[in-house]
């Protein structure tokens, strides 16, 4: 049984009806709510109903965090990432599901992590995924049939030794590990085209970020490739450099993205050349150590906002809750309110804010553990902001103290 409607086994089919019942209290906060969107958590973990909950509650926990329901309307990646990082949408597979390019050649890695947060390019890549989901509705609506998964196509031609820097690797890997969390069974295929000889490093390097049902999903093609391609889109739908007919697709309605080829990022982009930043504090982060520091918020509607930048190297960061000031706590004893991840603030400076929906103590932790030989040096700025009406009861209660203060002088 392939755990596709309708072709479920007795086992199958109880799984679901389970997996329905036991998620009733936040079905209404999912994107979608049909047998067919369900059935993709549980094929995730093999249909068993506990681990298919644990990994949906999660996900809706993923995307408050993210903003994930408005992030299409909402937020737009900032113009570096949408000029200078290649790829898009572009047509539709014979069976009618989108088909989407990454063009890894004329990426520029450091030139976009000079220039924009690696925060951008997961938000980014998180719109691209609400984006498709949204497409394949659409298509399913159309033709009259669920189309819930995509096609993907790899160009790697002229991947080399800069695309394997470290921090994009390692913000690559951030990516793939989020869609496997967050769009399960939103694969069909994957296709690598024009592989060099570097791809087998290059490959090695993220393949353990994907689960084992992912990669049998990825086909490495040959010299024949083009050939391959056409058996799966028709030749309508697919872009003359890629052995179809669509001759313009950057202006076809049927691409959606842009499938963009562009070169170096201009240094007139990089943050560092243009945003000074100055900070109100430093500290050092020993080697295998964190650093806590405690803010207490008195009033709800409160809002904790931070910038940060490290030396020579990235450093976590992530914030948490605990009850009194103070006490140290080791992150797993602590509330995550933003939870703990490693930036790349030695390239380009962190900002970030939370409005704080809860009195108590909140926790800003910076985390270098996974550094057993490097210490970092932080310099940061954090600033607690009241709500209006807090700011207009606090300037009314500083004008009493001035002026019982000045009635005392005079008496």
């Amino acid at each position: 049984m392939s755990g596709r409607l309708p072709d479920l086994s007795p086992k199958q089919a109880e799984a679901l009806r389970q997996f329905r019942e036991r998620i009733q209290d936040v079905l209404a906060q999912l994107p979608a709510q049909h047998d067919h969107f369900l059935l993709r958590w549980l094929r995730a973990r093999n249909f068993n109903v506990q681990k298919s909950e644990a990994m949906l509650r999660k996900h809706i926990e993923f995307r408050k965090q993210m903003k994930v329901d408005t992030i299409i309307t909402d937020w737009r990646p900032p113009e570096v990432i949408e000029k200078y990082l290649s790829g898009g949408m572009c047509g539709y597979d014979r069976d009618g599901s989108p088909v989407w390019y990454d063009v890894i050649g004329p990426v520029d890695p450091k030139g976009l992590f000079l220039s924009a947060s690696k925060q951008d390019f997961i938000r980014s890549k998180i719109r691209d995924c609400e984006m498709l989901q949204q497409e394949c509705a659409a298509q399913s609506q159309k033709l009259g049939k669920n189309v819930e998964s995509i096609t993907m196509i790899y160009d790697v031609e002229g991947l080399g030794l800069k695309h394997l820097w470290k921090p994009a690797i390692e913000t690559y890997g951030e990516i793939l590990q989020m869609f496997e969390d967050n769009y399960p069974e939103g694969l069909k295929k994957l296709f690598v085209i024009k592989a060099p000889k570097l791809f087998p490093v290059a490959y090695n390097l993220i393949k353990h970020f994907l689960s084992e049902i992912t990669r049998q999903k990825i086909f490495i093609l040959g010299a024949d490739w083009q050939e391959a391609l056409l058996r799966h889109i028709d030749p309508e739908q697919l872009p003359v450099i890629y052995g179809g007919k669509l001759t313009d697709p950057d202006g076809d309605p049927r691409c959606r993205t842009r499938i963009n080829h562009a070169g170096p990022v201009p240094t007139s982009y990089y943050v560092r050349d243009h945003v000074s930043v100055e900070y109100d504090r430093c500290l050092t982060v020993s080697r295998g150590s964190t650093r806590q520091l405690d803010y207490e918020i008195l009033f709800p509607g409160c809002v904790l906002r931070w910038q940060f930048s490290s030396e020579s190297a990235d450093i976590g960061f992530g914030v948490f809750m605990k009850a009194k000031m103070g006490e140290w706590k080791k992150a797993t004893e602590m509330e995550a309110v933003v939870p703990s991840q490693r930036y790349n603030a030695h390239l380009v400076p962190e900002d970030g804010s939370l409005t704080c929906e809860r009195p108590g103590v909140y926790v800003l932790r910076f985390d270098n553990t996974y550094s057993i030989f490097q210490a970092k040096r932080i310099s940061f700025t954090v600033e607690v902001l009241l709500p209006d009406h807090l700011k207009t009861q606090q300037a009314a209660a500083v004008s009493n103290q001035n002026k019982d203060a000045m009635e005392r002088n005079q008496s």
